[in-house]
């Protein structure tokens, strides 16, 4: 192997990894332009180049059972992946976060001798901590998004490197807050909320309804408030229509344009996951709410070693937020706390400043850029 790697083979399996691989490819094209990207990604990755073999659009199972519902397409993704790998053709893979498939690749390239590079730590640190083993063993490189993920891996003897976070430089909007409530039909007078889903169908599917249920309930006692709903590139707008039917709240749809959305909304009503972070960096006052399965949810009580869900609030150490999770994601409660929220503006601001105070923690801009040099310092080393 020469000292410029050029064939790299980049997989990410949902939406949040597919915009930090598509940011992680530009930045390593800047270094060098040589390079050829294939794997597996969305719209983000195919922009700057990257040859997917298959689209995420079908990788949001995110427990047992909806694993199951998709498994001859989930093997068909690991097979050909496999095959990429055992070819021989890569300089080396990178893999970003999507544990479930990537750890698995981790140990395939390790075998077959093929450098790995993890931008985006699986999250060990809720569960399965013994993972950690495997990653010093498959992973030659760990780029990590959070300074106590650094801290926990240097522990146990892994090359890993706190390079901040993505965020800093991608949460950002378009438009001023006036330019996007006129973009989207807004009235200046009344609340804004957003209903945040997820990027995810099963997310939709076990949500949704909670969302517009807890809409109907806000607006009998909230009449100056209106409700906007960014739909994910990754979900069907289709599908989102058809839940809303003659949609009598006047629900705006839009697609995409999520950090526009969150920047001029007054409060937000939003699935577990990374957007509760992006929301934090616009100070953004909200709810967390999430569901699954009752079988995936007992199954991950079982595995999980966390006492906060959202991501937000793990990054700010505390509960900053209010977390709705399973049994307590209920209409009564989501209302109540959303209600509680908008009638004091005294308690807004101060999460509102908690929130921003979260940014700091995150690092500084040039995320992909400080990762894109260390995957090729690596090989001057070799």
């Amino acid at each position: 192997m020469g000292n410029e790697p050029n064939r790299f083979l980049i997989i990410a399996g949902e939406a949040s990894g597919d915009l930090h691989g598509g940011g992680l490819v530009r930045s390593l094209k800047k270094l060098n332009p040589n390079c050829e990207f294939s794997g597996l990604g969305g719209d983000h990755m195919r922009e700057e180049g990257v040859k997917t073999f298959f689209d995420i659009g079908r990788m949001g199972a995110v427990g047992l059972i909806e694993l199951l519902g998709d498994l001859s397409h989930y093997v068909n993704v690991y097979r050909k992946l496999a095959s990429e790998i055992a070819s021989g053709r890569y300089d080396a893979v990178i893999l970003i976060d999507y544990p479930t498939l990537n750890l698995r690749l981790a140990k395939l390239c390790h075998k077959h001798s093929c450098p790995v590079f993890f931008f985006i730590s699986p999250q060990v640190w809720a569960w399965r901590k013994g993972r950690i083993k495997e990653i010093k063993r498959t992973v030659d490189k760990m780029f990590v998004i959070f300074p106590f993920e650094e801290t926990m891996y240097r522990e146990e003897g892994v090359d890993a490197e706190f390079v901040g976070h993505p965020f800093v430089e991608t949460v950002k909007a378009s438009m001023t807050r006036e330019e996007a409530m006129s973009e989207f039909s807004l009235d200046p007078g009344k609340k804004i909320i957003g209903l945040f889903p997820g990027s995810r169908n099963n997310e939709i599917n076990f949500l949704l309804d909670l969302m517009i249920n807890s809409a109907v309930a806000i607006k009998k006692q909230m009449k100056d408030c209106q409700f906007i709903l960014p739909v994910a590139k990754t979900v069907d707008p289709e599908l989102i229509r058809d839940r809303l039917q003659s949609n009598p709240l006047d629900i705006k749809l839009v697609e995409g344009q999520s950090y526009d959305v969150m920047n001029c909304c007054d409060f937000l009503i939003i699935a577990s996951g990374s957007a509760t972070l992006e929301a934090g960096l616009f100070g953004c006052p909200m709810v967390i709410v999430y569901r699954l399965n009752w079988v995936t949810y007992w199954l991950a009580r079982l595995l999980v070693n966390v006492k906060l869900y959202g991501l937000v609030n793990i990054v700010a150490g505390e509960g900053v937020v209010t977390e709705l999770i399973q049994g307590e994601a209920t209409v009564d409660n989501v209302t109540k706390e959303t209600l509680k929220i908008l009638g004091d503006s005294e308690m807004r601001e101060k999460l509102r400043s908690r929130l921003i105070q979260v940014r700091s923690s995150l690092g500084e801009p040039g995320v992909t850029d400080r990762v894109a040099v260390r995957i090729l310092e690596f090989f001057k080393r070799e």
